[in-house]
């Protein structure tokens, strides 16, 4: 007994997570069959030069789960300058976290200097915090093990040595794997008001590896979800991507929801789905739909979730809109404008998809009108297949439309030419458009679907002599 209290205490000292487990070769599973070449080059290069290099965090834990990373990340105890020196095909980025990319064509290793704690910052090494306790600039460099407890969570706490390809488990980390929990390092207060986006990371993390998030880990995130709102709404739009795109949106929904966090990266749709829960079953089944669509190796677009979670604003706001008077379609229009300029407050999005998703919306009407005229060039429209299964959505979800859908799935059946003649229709015109633009110098017209098309007219430089 006198023991088992010793290792206890010993387990939950300060020194017990400054202490690496380590776990040589043979008795784990991790092969270098399975890291990519290029992050071994990184490695091997790094550790050539005289430096200690390390595969670190999702690599190392992914491969022990069995998975496939979808990237490696590397660590070493050479500086952002030294690293960017060693490399030619590197660049240096960051000024909160100085950083290090070696590209390798289309592929790209993250690599960053061993973190130190803040009371050792020195010289040009600098770390800055706001009032609230959110980090504003962290770099401060120190060795593998100050580096270990600046982690998050225990199960990134892992290490992996290409001197000796041993892994080296801080905090429990191997631990919490193989229980499959998830435990923030240090105090979750401070933790999650250093980086509060730590807190979306504890969701996305326990949905796709269908972990259990530990209690004390838990318990303060509803409280400290607002502080969401000083995060770049650049970098929420991110990490929605992150959380929404990789197959297992629905279950990050929810814990997004027990955790107050969705309402942080859309408040307007969280109101709209808690008045009405016909809108929470709509973004429910879109969600499932696209896990199942990932899960076949299909495509998804951020520009379909997006036009899933603001339709209920768009309904909302365009009711309003017309209760003051506005006709329907100019109503639906500015409502589109409204809910988009709302939402770039929260999470920013770019424009490659907010044409896109307005594209989406605007179809709806010529899919559920089936005017003889504009059959052809709606079928052919570039963002038809994502309209028409956005439709089939909407009569899942019980809106009449008059079984649009249904008619809309007869047409392509008995047409089965008609996408791509339509596409290729598309494609010509718009050619001949672009053609037709560059010699008068006009520019884009008015779309039949509304005015959000329109842009003005390039003015022409004068040739030079």
């Amino acid at each position: 007994m006198f023991k088992r209290l010793i290792s206890k205490l010993k387990k939950n000292s300060p020194n017990a997570l400054n202490e690496a487990q380590v776990i040589e070769r043979d008795d784990h599973t991790v092969s270098r069959s399975q890291i990519s070449e290029n992050a071994l080059k990184v490695l091997y290069r790094l550790n050539g030069a005289g430096f200690d290099s390390y595969l670190v965090g999702g690599g190392v834990r992914d491969l022990l789960l069995g998975e496939s990373p979808k990237d490696f990340d590397v660590v070493t105890d050479a500086t952002p300058e030294q690293v960017h020196r060693l490399f030619r095909n590197s660049r240096l980025i960051g000024r909160r976290f100085k950083l290090v990319h070696v590209v390798y064509g289309r592929d790209m290793i993250e690599v960053a200097t061993l973190r130190g704690h803040h009371e050792n910052a020195k010289g040009k090494q600098q770390a800055k915090q706001s009032e609230s306790g959110m980090l504003l600039r962290d770099n401060v460099y120190g060795t593998i093990d100050e580096d270990a407890i600046r982690r998050d969570f225990t199960i990134n706490a892992l290490y992996y040595d290409i001197s000796d390809y041993s892994i080296h488990s801080y905090a429990q980390g191997i631990d919490d794997l193989n229980k499959r929990r998830l435990v923030l390092i240090g105090d979750p207060a401070t933790r999650y008001r250093e980086d509060p986006v730590r807190m979306l990371r504890a969701v996305r993390f326990a949905a796709k590896l269908d972990f259990t998030i530990e209690k004390k880990t838990a318990l303060p995130i509803k409280e400290l979800a607002p502080l969401l709102r000083d995060i770049p709404a650049a970098r929420l739009f991110e990490e929605v991507l992150k959380m929404f795109m990789a197959g297992h949106a629905h279950a990050t929904f929810e814990l997004l929801e027990k955790y107050n966090l969705f309402a942080q990266l859309f408040p307007h749709t969280q109101q709209c789905i808690n008045e009405q829960e016909s809108y929470r079953n709509m973004v429910v089944h879109a969600l499932q739909n696209s896990d199942a669509r990932i899960a076949q190796g299909k495509s998804l677009t951020p520009a379909f979730i997006y036009s899933v979670f603001l339709w209920p604003c768009l309904l909302e706001t365009a009711k309003t809109l017309q209760n003051q008077g506005v006709p329907a379609v100019p109503a639906l229009h500015q409502a589109a404008a409204d809910v988009i300029s709302n939402q770039q407050t929260h999470t920013t999005i770019p424009k490659r998809f907010m044409i896109p998703m307005r594209e989406i919306w605007d179809l709806q009407r010529r899919l559920e009108r089936r005017l003889p005229k504009q059959l052809e060039s709606t079928i052919g429209h570039a963002r038809f297949r994502a309209a028409y299964d956005f439709l089939l959505l909407r009569e899942q979800n019980g809106e009449q439309l008059d079984n649009a859908g249904d008619w809309w799935t007869d047409y392509q059946v008995q047409n089965p030419d008609a996408l791509f003649q339509g596409r290729e229709s598309t494609r010509f015109n718009s050619r001949n458009r672009n053609r037709n633009r560059s010699r008068n110098g006009s520019g884009p017209q008015r779309d039949d679907d509304g005015p959000h098309r329109i842009s003005s007219p390039r003015s022409r430089k004068p040739k030079r002599d």
